[in-house]
C-alpha cells in the first residue's frame, strides 16, 4: 500500500429508508440491509467489500441505534470501535461531520472517505482505481468528490460542473470543480449531457478530515461545535452522556449545502470522473432495470420465483410470503408482497410510491412505515 493509500480511513453513512421501495424498505428494514440485486449481499455489505480493501483495515458505519444489531450481523467483522451510532436522524452534514471529527481526533492527518451503503458499482476494480486517484488528489489539499458520467440526462440527480484540469500526475483525470447544480429540467439536463463538461453527483467525497472540518467550521459553526465536543468525549467514558446532551441539538443540513458548495466556491473542491457503471437503486423502476441488465429476463423476480405464476408479463415482481402471485399480460408492472401490504404500479409511476408513504403517514398507520 502506498503512503498516501495508507492514510485512507473511508467510512459508510447508512442512513435514510428508501421511502420510494415501500413496501419492501421499512423503518425497521431500510434499504441499504436489502439485497435488491439477486446477489446474495444486502446493498451495504456490498459497498463494505468494496472499500476494505482500500482502507488497511479500519472501515467505519455510521448508522441509525435501530440498526445496529443489522450491521453488526451483516458485517461481523466490523469493530466495535468502528460503529458510530446516531440517536436520531439529523442529515447527512452530522453523520459525515461526526465520522470526520472522530477519525481527525483519532489520526490528524487522516484522509476521509464518505461512500453511501445504498449505491450498485461494477465493476469493482474500476471504482477502486477511481477512489486511489480521488485519495491522492485530496493528498494535494482538495475535497474530492467521484462524478458519474451521465448516460441521459436525468433530472434526478444533481450535476457537477468541472472543466480544467489540475495536472496531478498521481491523478490524471483529477478536475477543478467549478460549482454544484441543483436537479435540472430535463432540457437543462440534455444541455448538461451534450456539454460533456458536467457529472452526475453521487455524494461521494473523498477530503483531507481536518479540510472538511474546517468548511464545515465556516460555514455551520454551530454543528462543527456540537460535532467536536461529541468527538472529543467519544473514546472517553463520557461519549454517552455528551451524545445524549448534544447530538438532538445539531442542525439538521445536508453535507452539500454545508461544505461541497461553499468549498467549491472556494476554489477547495476537485471531482474525478468516476467511469464504472453506478445506481442509487431509488425506486421500483431501478431494481428492474438492474436486474433485467444482469439476466436478460423481462420480469424480475426477487423472492421465490416458485410462488409467482407469470403469463406474459415484464417488469418486476417481488414477493416475501408463501402466497401465490399470477401475473397475466401486464407490461412493465411493479408487484410487491409483504406480510401486511401489497403495492401494484406500473413502473412509469415507480417515483410516486413516495406518495403513498405520505398517505399512510397522513392516516396515521405508522406500523406500516
Amino acid at each position: 500500500m502506498n503512503t498516501t493509500l495508507s492514510r485512507f480511513r473511508p467510512f459508510i453513512p447508512a442512513g435514510g429508508v428508501g421511502s420510494r421501495l415501500w413496501p419492501l424498505s421499512r423503518a425497521h428494514a431500510p434499504k441499504f440491509l436489502l439485497d435488491l440485486t439477486d446477489s446474495g449481499s444486502s446493498l451495504l455489505r456490498e459497498t463494505y467489500d468494496r472499500l476494505i480493501d482500500l482502507s488497511n483495515g479500519s472501515l467505519m458505519v455510521v448508522t441509525g441505534v435501530a440498526h445496529a444489531n443489522a450491521v453488526t450481523q451483516q458485517i461481523p467483522e466490523l469493530r466495535a470501535a468502528d460503529l458510530v451510532l446516531e440517536p436520531s436522524p439529523r442529515d447527512s452534514a452530522a453523520a459525515i461531520g461526526l465520522a470526520c471529527a472522530i477519525l481527525h481526533r483519532r489520526e490528524p492527518d487522516a484522509i476521509i472517505g464518505s461512500f453511501a451503503a445504498d449505491h450498485v458499482i461494477s465493476p469493482v476494480d474500476e471504482f477502486q482505481r477511481v477512489v486511489i486517484e480521488a485519495v491522492e488528489t485530496a493528498a494535494t489539499g482538495k475535497i474530492v468528490t467521484i462524478g458519474i458520467t451521465p448516460t441521459h440526462p436525468s433530472s434526478a440527480f444533481g450535476y457537477i460542473h468541472a472543466r480544467e484540469s489540475l495536472g496531478i500526475d498521481q491523478a490524471p483525470h483529477a478536475l477543478a470543480v467549478d460549482s454544484f447544480v441543483e436537479k435540472p429540467d430535463e432540457a437543462t439536463a440534455q444541455k448538461y449531457l451534450d456539454s460533456g463538461e458536467y457529472a452526475w453527483n453521487a455524494g461521494m467525497f473523498v477530503a483531507p478530515a481536518e479540510l472538511m472540518l474546517k468548511h464545515l467550521a465556516a460555514n455551520e459553526p454551530e454543528l462543527h461545535a456540537g460535532i467536536m465536543q461529541i468527538a472529543n468525549a467519544w473514546d472517553s467514558p463520557e461519549r454517552e452522556d455528551i451524545m445524549e446532551r448534544v447530538w438532538g441539538t445539531l442542525p439538521k443540513t445536508a453535507i452539500d449545502y454545508a461544505v461541497a458548495e461553499p468549498a467549491a466556491a472556494a476554489g477547495d473542491v476537485a471531482m474525478v470522473p468516476g467511469s464504472f457503471s453506478w445506481d442509487d437503486v431509488g425506486d421500483f423502476d431501478a431494481v428492474a432495470r438492474l436486474n433485467q441488465e444482469k439476466t436478460g429476463e423481462d420480469l424480475t423476480i426477487l423472492g421465490d420465483n416458485q410462488n409467482v405464476l407469470n403469463q406474459g408479463c415484464s417488469g418486476i415482481v417481488v414477493s416475501t410470503t408463501d402466497r401465490k402471485i399470477s401475473v397475466i399480460g401486464l407490461d412493465d408492472i411493479v408487484v410487491v408482497d409483504t406480510d401486511d401490504a401489497l403495492l401494484v404500479a406500473p413502473r412509469s409511476q415507480a417515483q410516486k410510491v413516495k406518495e403513498a408513504v405520505s398517505e399512510l403517514k397522513e392516516r396515521g398507520l405508522t406500523e406500516l412505515l
